[in-house]
């Protein structure tokens, strides 16, 4: 007698509501998302996310704006989410996930949506501590740091790193990955104010409108310079990241004003120096899931803390311009997307 056979199991198909570019357009003002509801479902490799959260980033404004030409129209945008898996592997089912990805949003449909569909390997547990738009938030300013971080070296007990541009949500994280790691922190603002995130030890401010940067670095760690710099505003503090380098140090740098900078090759090679470029955007879904799961000792841990959500920069799908608008208006707030506001 033949064995019985298990019945087939349907996958499940979301009517999600997202949020759809047609077209590039100027500027942030001149966007027109509209809201459909299109039927979603999975791929084998993938699991089906309800979303309860998703962050708005710089990169997802550049990308409606057309400073990306490999984005692609029409389509949903964003990069970081937070949900529920309802389709996937059974032991899937359930869990509280988060991610992020350099396609997402970009050259695929995206997270600003009530429902998304990506690929299992890709998803991280979400910690229990962590609220949907806490989680939602962690994304691409802790991947991009993590993944400087990753590159060069992660910073270590002794070492001194000098964060451009420390209060910027992406200082922020290299501020905390590098004193979680032990390291000594220097932060640079363009002018007179505190550091304002969350840190493992004292920072100390350099405030570059009133200090030469460089000789301040020096002062500060008796001659030797910066072991790391991450300079995350880019040519602006090229000269000075430059010359506060430690002998044998390296800059990381992942963002460009002006694209040409004067390079003093001499003082490169004489200095042993390493440069090391970071674009998440060349990193896939499951490549920016392994970068998470580094991240997440850290958090289960409280050395790593997630940016708080102020209630005024939660937006739902419908106000999603306004979102982007904010972001666009160097808003320091993280700024989230409710699907289900």
């Amino acid at each position: 007698m033949p064995p019985a056979q298990k019945p087939e199991v349907q996958p499940v198909t979301a009517e999600a509501r997202c949020v759809r570019l047609s077209a590039k357009a100027g500027d942030a003002a001149s966007l027109a998302p509209t809201i459909e509801r299109r039927r979603l479902s999975r791929a084998a490799n993938e699991v089906l996310i309800e979303v309860k959260a998703a962050a708005v980033n710089p990169s997802d404004v550049k990308a409606a704006t057309g400073l990306m030409a490999y984005a692609v129209f029409p389509r949903t945008p964003g990069r970081d989410y937070a949900g529920i898996v309802i389709d996937g592997p059974a032991g899937m089912i359930g869990r509280e996930v988060f991610g992020s990805s350099g396609d997402l949003g970009i050259r695929r449909d995206g997270t600003h949506a009530t429902h998304l569909a990506v690929e299992a390997e890709a998803v991280v547990e979400k910690p229990n501590n962590l609220s949907w738009e806490e989680a939602a938030g962690i994304g691409v300013p802790f991947v991009t740091a993590m993944e400087g971080f990753r590159r060069v070296g992660m910073p270590k007990q002794g070492e001194s790193v000098l964060v451009m541009g420390v209060n910027g949500k992406v200082g922020q994280a290299a501020v905390q990955i590098a004193s979680w790691h032990g390291a000594r922190v220097i932060g640079v603002v363009r002018k007179s104010e505190p550091y304002e995130g969350h840190a493992n030890s004292s920072v100390e401010v350099v405030d570059a409108s009133a200090t030469d940067v460089a000789t301040r670095v020096r002062e500060l760690t008796d001659g030797k310079g910066a072991d790391i710099v991450f300079n995350t505003v880019g040519d602006p503090y090229f000269q000075a990241a430059h010359k506060a380098l430690a002998v044998r140090g390296r800059q990381i740098l992942i963002a460009a004003i002006d694209r040409i900078v004067q390079f003093n090759i001499l003082e490169f090679y004489r200095g042993q120096h390493t440069y090391v470029g970071i674009d998440t955007l060349g990193l896939s879904s499951i490549a920016t899931g392994a970068v998470l799961r580094e991240l997440g000792p850290g958090f289960a841990s409280g050395h790593l803390k997630t940016y708080p959500i102020k209630p005024n920069a939660v937006y739902s799908l419908e106000d999603a311009k306004a979102a982007f608008v904010a972001v666009a208006g160097s808003s320091r707030d993280r700024v989230i997307l409710r699907p289900s506001r």
